[in-house]
């Protein structure tokens, strides 16, 4: 059961992300502060999302074929989350 609860965490953690797109349609999260307030939390979820995955895989031993491919999605996740975090900083993007 446990096993079945971390691997549908995983997953919906996949899509989260995505919902960025139609938020950022509305004129009001265009605007600066908005904008940076939502584009680091977004990249805050995706670097979280790919260490709990991660640690899913690792610590917890569920290793079949979906959590395998969920590792690596949520792995180019946490690697754009940085690059984003690191983008927003002058001098270190």
């Amino acid at each position: 059961m446990k096993e079945k609860i971390l691997t549908t965490i995983s997953t919906l953690m996949i899509f989260v992300p995505w919902t960025i797109l139609p938020l950022r349609s509305f004129p009001w999260a265009l605007e600066s502060p908005v904008a940076e307030i939502m584009i680091s939390c977004y990249a805050a979820f995706m670097i979280f999302s790919g260490v709990f995955t991660i640690l899913v895989y690792t610590r917890a031993r569920i290793q079949h074929m979906w959590m395998k491919i969920l590792v690596v999605i949520n792995g180019i996740y946490m690697v754009g989350g940085i690059a984003v975090f690191l983008m927003m900083f002058p001098g270190l993007g």
